[in-house]
């Protein structure tokens, strides 16, 4: 393994479905614009409430990448 530089970045993903589908959200979207995703790690979880059932999911996440040379 070689020397790696990597940058965090925050982002927040949100899903009506579930916190799993929020996160996989906002790593697909990253994708399209950033190379390199190697990890996340999950900061905060919340959600909206409407008539007393989980209606909406949002999750901060903060994604690693490596840096290219």
């Amino acid at each position: 393994m070689g020397n790696h530089i990597y940058k965090k970045i925050e982002l927040i993903g949100a899903s009506p479905n579930s916190s799993d589908e929020a996160v996989q959200n906002a790593i697909a979207k990253a994708s399209q614009s950033l190379r390199n995703l190697r990890w996340f790690e999950v900061v905060e979880t919340r959600g909206q409430i409407e008539e007393g059932r989980v209606a909406h999911w949002q999750v901060t996440i903060k994604v690693g990448f490596t840096l290219e040379a």
